[in-house]
């Protein structure tokens, strides 16, 4: 299982008020260049295949459904929807990494990233799930 990686510059932007992780469009691209970890925003990150919408991939990425966002005793999690892409009419990718940004904010300011461990390409009719747990969700603020 991919483990999540936080990009530096989202802890600043979500102390800032950049973000509203509980009503702001998050979506997921995929790329095959590692991401850089000081990235803050997604012009910044090359290679996200492809930019535009084709072969079923959508431009911008999948727009990814928040489950919960919430705090219990001083813990706040964040819940994501698994997210499917489906090639439909050719190929999509090489890709090894999935991003997380938030499209609510001015500049699609990143918050997080998943290696793959390898490159994958979807054949016509392939899908692939971008699998978030449920349970402990894809990041908690202590």
């Amino acid at each position: 299982m991919a483990t999540f990686n936080k990009f530096q510059p989202f802890v600043e932007n979500l102390a800032e008020k950049v973000f509203n992780l509980g009503s702001d469009t998050l979506r997921l691209v995929l790329t095959n260049t590692l991401p850089v970890n000081t990235q803050g925003v997604l012009d910044l990150v090359t290679n996200h295949p492809p930019p535009a919408a084709v072969n079923g991939y959508t431009s911008g990425g999948n727009t990814v459904t928040i489950s919960s966002s919430a705090q219990v005793t001083g813990t706040y999690k964040l819940v994501l929807a698994d997210s499917v892409f489906t090639a439909a009419g050719g190929d999509i990718g090489p890709f090894r990494y999935a991003i997380l940004y938030d499209d609510t904010a001015a500049a699609d300011q990143l918050i997080g990233w998943w290696n793959y461990g390898s490159s994958i390409t979807l054949a016509d009719g392939e899908t692939f799930t971008w699998d978030a747990d449920p349970t402990t969700g894809i990041l908690t603020i202590a």
